[in-house]
């Protein structure tokens, strides 16, 4: 068996659900990717009780690491250093020169602020010196924000990490590459990873593809193997040990014959990406109703969107897609709102208003009402037009709630807008 880990997420706001748990998911991901098999994740409150009761469940579960999460800030409620050395036995020490590190951070950070009295930094100092007591024998990780992590050798090794993910992450990189946590994990196996992306395809589909698969490739269970209905896109995770990469070359060519029309991604790239790639050198604008600009947050969540997403157009009411995207009303009024001609002309009406040369309109019903028998709550028309005489224009019946029609739009969205710039070229 590969070494195993265990996760506890520390936060009576993570608890609550006041805030949502990006840690645990993200380190999950991480651990998969060295091989170390993940045996729980747990959330609990910042009682030092609970705490040390979630490392208790671990460790007596035999895992080899437990990552902690949270708990490192100067107040009162932080108190995972703290626990974890009681849990390890281990003495608490004042490191001096983190002390120091840490005061010379706060220093920095509070001179920016124009009301900053240099004077009363000396108690300020002594209110963040508990984030440098160290377990004794204990490797210290560099504070990315103010706190620092510590990984404390042991079987098992306990890593304390804080709790914001953008001081995390960053120091996750450092932490793994401790000698504690190295030995650690030193059991792993070594495993490969590939990740297949399909749209347009149901689970139950590729179930039955996969049973038939399993039937058919010998050592077909020496893949461990994932799957998940994201957004309308269905993610394949496959791991498995060098020596059956053949077995996975066969798997991959038996999806190809099967949905290789479905299938847009065979190295983990995201459809965001892939377009983000064929709009280089290219202009996009948007024209929105149902989706509120949901579709040009997507395109520019990419760094670097600026270079081609050139605007977007949120025309909510009939009046606005006549008087911004020069609709004409006389279309709304023969084919509704939520029709194809009327997202045609969106799509026009943005072409035209930005100069661009590509342009995605969307129109639909997202409910809970609105929806009549003729076009129900979860119709939404789509148009993809290219300047070069390209174009996609659909109407679909998406499932579930108001978020969940809004967003599946979006996807939608994404993958024509990808097929189109991926097809030739009309003359």
């Amino acid at each position: 068996m590969s070494a195993r880990a265990g996760i506890v997420v520390t936060g009576t706001e993570v608890l609550s659900g006041r805030v949502q748990d990006r840690n645990g998911p993200w380190l999950a991901d991480r651990l998969l990717e060295l091989g170390i098999e993940l045996g729980h994740i747990t959330i609990c409150g910042d009682r030092p009780a609970d705490i040390e009761a979630q490392l208790r469940f671990l460790a007596a579960q035999g895992v080899d690491l437990i990552i902690t999460s949270g708990g490192l800030g100067p107040t009162a409620d932080d108190m995972t250093v703290e626990v974890v050395a009681r849990f390890c036995g281990r003495e608490l020490l004042l490191d001096v020169e983190l002390e120091n590190r840490i005061a010379n951070i706060l220093k920095s950070l509070m001179a920016r602020n124009p009301g900053f009295d240099p004077g009363n930094f000396d108690s300020i100092r002594v209110a963040n010196r508990k984030q440098a007591m160290i377990p004794a024998g204990a490797q210290v990780l560099d504070p990315v924000g103010t706190a620092p992590g510590v990984v404390v050798p042991g079987k098992p090794a306990v890593m304390v990490l804080p709790g914001p993910p953008r001081e995390l992450q960053p120091m996750w990189r450092k932490a793994i590459q401790t000698p504690a946590a190295q030995e650690a994990i030193a059991g792993r196996t070594i495993y490969q990873q590939q990740t297949v992306r399909m749209f347009g395809l149901p689970e139950s589909a590729l179930a039955d593809t996969l049973r038939g698969a399993e039937g058919a490739i010998d050592g077909f269970d020496a893949l461990e193997i994932t799957t998940c209905l994201r957004r309308g896109e269905i993610e394949m995770v496959t791991r498995y040990e060098p020596d059956a990469t053949d077995v996975y070359a066969r798997l991959t060519e038996v999806l190809r014959d099967r949905h290789g029309e479905q299938i847009y991604s065979e190295d983990g790239s995201q459809v965001d990406d892939q377009v983000a790639e064929l709009l280089t050198g290219r202009r996009i604008a948007t024209a929105e109703s149902c989706t509120a600009g949901l579709l040009a947050a997507r395109l520019t969540d990419r760094a670097g969107s600026s270079a081609y997403v050139m605007g977007g157009v949120v025309s909510y009411s009939n009046e606005a897609k006549a008087a911004v995207l020069g609709v004409d009303p006389a279309l709304i009024q023969a084919h509704g709102a939520v029709s194809e001609p009327v997202a045609n002309a969106m799509a026009i009406g943005a072409l035209q208003r930005f100069g661009a040369d590509t342009a995605v309109a969307i129109t639909g019903v997202a409910g809970p009402g609105g929806g009549t028998p003729e076009k129900p709550v979860g119709t939404v028309c789509f148009a993809v037009l290219i300047d070069d005489g390209r174009t996609a224009i659909r109407t679909l019946r998406l499932p579930g709630n108001r978020s969940d029609i809004r967003e599946r739009s979006t996807t939608v969205a994404m993958h024509l807008l990808r097929r189109t710039l991926s097809s030739e070229r009309r003359p």
